[in-house]
């Protein structure tokens, strides 16, 4: 079947913010945050299928050290469309490699998508909707197509995007991208919202093969060009870079669709309470006995395991193998920051 569109899932994260379960054998894309038995990674290449026409069609860039469960994951993947980086980067040489790999094989007329593995969407007609109205624009302009998430609260955690000169995308607003904003304090966010011209950043975005090169070359060419001469083996010479910062707050050929399908980017534990129904006043996955205990966030990874929780609120416990982690809600963003007091102690280097 003809692909509609060249996925490619960013897949090389490590999502410290939901250790204990993620470590670094086995990340946020690996794991499966809504009792049921698809991973974030699979969940992500089962949508996009669709879209690619096959399994031919759909790319996975990652890192070296879980590219083994990359393969475990998705067996159907060839071994071909699985791009290793050797070190990570950050987005922007992800994109450029991954750009350039299509653009050999594919000519610089394909329309490539870029999308992370570890998000949830909930409408997949409405998700398909969208890229197919991102896949039309970008086909017949010379356009990088972001898909926005309108905010439903003022955030913090996301960059934002203001909407600049509409236009159309099928049936679907799409708008030039005035600018793009990193993450604002709550009063910046609020008064983003109130403007009605701001959507959260996504992460997600379409566009020919041969426009982002161009795009590249012209405003990142410390990016492009050592990967276009060495492939691969350019990765030691590049700077860490998002592909927003080297690219997307620079091009004029920006375009944002604000999206509406149902998006969590599952930024850390709370997400659950997004993702699963209560049980009574608590979300709980695992086995769990509790005594006036509210507005908990209970995981236990062995299902012979038992919780037990007496006279607690508004807290995260997570029991995985050898660790368990109990912790504020409000305080879940400083795991990322414990991990790293602890990287350097070799007593605890098989935990992380």
């Amino acid at each position: 079947m003809k692909p509609s569109l060249i996925p490619v899932i960013l897949a090389g994260g490590k999502g410290e913010r939901f250790w204990p379960l993620s470590r670094r054998q086995r990340p946020k894309q690996f794991l499966c945050l809504d009792g049921g038995d698809r991973s974030l990674l699979q969940s992500t290449a089962d949508r996009l299928l669709g879209m690619a026409g096959g399994w031919e069609n759909l790319w996975v860039i990652t890192a070296e050290f879980v590219a083994a469960g990359v393969r475990e994951q998705l067996p159907q993947l060839p071994e071909s469309n699985l791009l290793i980086e050797p070190e990570g980067r950050d987005t922007a040489p992800a994109v450029a490699w991954a750009t350039l790999e299509i653009a050999q094989r594919y000519g610089e007329e394909a329309l490539v998508g870029f999308f992370p593995a570890d998000h949830w969407i909930g409408d997949q007609a409405r998700y398909e909707a969208t890229l197919q109205a991102a896949a039309d624009l970008a086909r017949r302009e010379a356009a990088i197509v972001t898909l926005g998430i309108r905010p439903n609260a003022p955030a913090t955690g996301y960059g934002y995007i203001e909407q600049g000169e509409p236009t159309a995308a099928g049936d679907l607003p799409v708008f030039k991208v005035s600018r793009f904003t990193e993450k604002p304090d709550v009063a910046t966010a609020q008064g983003f919202i109130d403007t009605g011209r701001f959507s959260w950043n996504s992460g997600m975005f379409i566009f020919r093969a041969g426009v982002m090169l161009a795009e590249l070359a012209r405003h990142a060419p410390q990016v492009l060009e050592p990967l276009r001469a060495q492939g691969q083996a350019a990765y030691g010479q590049l700077e860490k870079k998002s592909i927003d910062y080297a690219l997307m707050e620079k091009t004029q050929l920006a375009y944002v669709l604000p999206a509406d399908f149902g998006w969590d980017d599952l930024g850390d534990w709370n997400a659950l309470e997004r993702l699963n129904p209560k049980q009574g006043e608590n979300v709980v996955l695992g086995q769990h006995i509790g005594r006036d205990t509210t507005g908990a966030i209970v995981y236990a990874s062995d299902p012979d395991e038992v919780v037990v929780t007496i006279g607690l609120e508004d807290v995260v416990i997570v029991r995985d193998r050898q660790v368990t982690l109990i912790v504020p809600k409000h305080r879940t963003q400083e795991i990322k920051t414990l991990l790293k007091d602890i990287q350097g102690d070799t007593q605890y280097d098989h935990l992380l």
